[in-house]
């Protein structure tokens, strides 16, 4: 399933200053039966973004108007715990296309690669940084280039470079999972094949 192209992200950030944010807290496990990637964005952060009888919390930043935007900055160790790749799905669904973290775990990272999400590790005092500004001010923008494998606080011009495996970043920036790479090759597959004796 192909995902949107990712080249140079503008937005405004919802900010998350919570370190060690599990899988389980970014989508709980009673909302894995689902076996296509959709509607999962309607329960990410579930038990911290509703009471039991389905009511919004007030206090949680994705029910606050103040804050909006394609960017989620979330604190350290962010996505540990268990493997699941709704944790992902459900980012994606919600809107994010890119999450701010000083660490991811590397399954969540990985799968949120694999379907178009930007995972964008800095340092600890860059993280801070980001918090500070949207705190001051929560319409601060962020620029994320992917080609530059940049990201800068508007307001202030200070960046940071980031890390990328240069597939996943050639897939990010075609829009490409890992089947639609092998489409996009077939016919030299496909030679291949004809040329190699069984």
């Amino acid at each position: 399933m192909a995902y949107d192209k990712f080249n140079i992200l503008t937005s405004t950030a919802v900010p998350l200053p919570i370190e060690n944010v599990d899988t389980d807290q970014i989508i709980p496990a009673r909302f894995l039966k689902a076996t296509e990637r959709k509607g999962f964005g309607d329960n990410l952060f579930r038990d911290w973004r509703y009471n039991q009888d389905d009511s919004p919390k007030k206090d949680f930043v994705l029910n606050d108007p103040t804050y909006s935007g394609k960017i989620l900055v979330g604190g350290k160790n962010f996505g540990s715990g268990s493997s699941r790749e709704h944790a992902a799905w459900a980012v994606y669904d919600y809107g994010f296309r890119c999450v701010v973290s000083s660490f991811f775990a590397d399954i969540f990272r990985n799968n949120c690669l694999n379907i178009g999400v930007l995972p964008v590790q800095v340092s600890a005092e860059f993280l801070q940084k980001i918090f500070d500004a949207i705190e001051a001010d929560p319409k601060t923008q962020l620029e994320v280039s992917l080609p530059e494998q940049k990201i800068t606080l508007l307001s202030t011009g200070e960046s940071e470079s980031f890390d990328i495996n240069e597939y996943k970043k050639n897939n990010m920036t075609n829009g490409f999972d890992d089947i639609d790479y092998l489409l996009n090759i077939k016919d030299k597959i496909e030679t291949f094949a004809a040329k190699t004796p069984l």
